[in-house]
């Protein structure tokens, strides 16, 4: 019956909150981070094209660029002589594995995969993934970062700060996701342009003041508990300046924030609504049932027969009485 229907489409839209969006589309070229103490071994991986047009696959940094390896598809190879006792190389189906080992400070860096493609009238180049490495030494650097450690509720908000300690011009600042989820989060230029990635698009917001940027993250989630550090590039300087120990983000799940959590109890109340509802209908329809039965019902002609007869009966057997006496 069609008022069954609408319990359960109350059901039905009550719960629609609770369903996960889809996500927008991300560029398939995601960029890596990989963070390590000094003495640890990385390894970064470029896509290799594979086809006859193919020259060579290069790795090179971004910070005062400089081929770091270079594998042509013929297999002769170049590496970073200053990089070349702690660098291996080695060919894995369409992967080049590049594995440097005893990493140092100075290894910090923006890493950046491309290959070479020939064409008809000269080469061209075809850009592959970003990793970013960031090696935590013993020395403080040149980037403060407050506060230490934070431990908001789910659905809270929460500030970082990251300064520069230098008299260079900063070219740059980034905020990094660094163990749970490496990501980026957000880069600011030294003009102040910026980029947020989609691990907080419309979460974040940020103030510049000289060298100095506060970073708010707002909306928080369980997933976003990290490590987060901050990563200055600073002119005239061939590597990431990063912070020793970052700030580490540990969100606690706050009560009645959890659409799981509700959800049981909506479920309930929706499921009392039903069955009130279906006991208040069913109680409807059997009284108008039962009334249109009793208006309806015709008199029994048997009875109204027999009980003819039965009167028919009797006055002739008083009529036989009193002819006798």
């Amino acid at each position: 019956m069609p008022w069954i229907c609408l319990p359960t489409a109350l059901l039905f839209l009550l719960h629609l909150p609770c369903f996960p969006g889809q996500n927008g589309g991300e560029n398939e070229e995601s960029t890596d981070i990989i963070s390590v103490r000094e003495g640890e071994s990385i390894n970064i991986t470029c896509s290799i094209e594979g086809s006859e047009n193919e020259v060579g696959t290069y790795l090179k940094t971004s910070i005062q660029p400089v081929n770091v390896v270079y594998v042509s598809r013929h297999n002769t190879s170049y590496i970073l002589p200053a990089l070349a006792n702690r660098t291996k190389y080695s060919k894995e189906g369409s992967n080049l594995r590049i594995t440097l080992h005893n990493v140092q400070e100075s290894d910090s860096n923006i890493y950046q995969c491309s290959t070479y493609v020939k064409t008809e009238s000269n080469h061209r180049k075809l850009f592959g993934k970003t990793t970013i490495v960031v090696v935590k030494g013993k020395r403080s650097g040149t980037v403060e970062q407050a506060p230490l450690y934070v431990n908001p509720q789910q659905g809270q908000s929460v500030s970082i700060t990251c300064a520069l300690k230098t008299s260079h011009e900063n070219e740059g600042i980034y905020l990094l996701k660094t163990h749970m989820q490496p990501e980026p989060v957000l880069y600011v230029s030294g003009q102040n342009t910026s980029t947020v990635f989609p691990a907080f698009a419309n979460r974040l917001e940020y103030s510049k003041e000289g060298e100095k940027i506060v970073i708010t993250l707002h909306n928080l989630w369980i997933n976003d508990s990290d490590i987060y550090v901050c990563a200055g590039v600073v002119k005239n300087s061939s590597f990431l300046s990063v912070n020793r120990s970052g700030t580490m983000m540990l969100i606690k799940e706050g009560e009645q924030t959890d659409c799981k959590k509700n959800s049981w109890l909506v479920y309930v109340l929706i499921t009392m609504v039903m069955l009130l509802f279906s006991v208040l209908m069913c109680c409807t329809l059997n009284r108008v049932d039962l009334k249109k039965y009793f208006q309806n019902n015709s008199p029994n002609t048997v009875y109204e027969d027999m009980s003819y007869s039965v009167r028919q009966h009797t006055l002739q057997t008083t009529n036989a009485c009193c002819i006798d006496n």
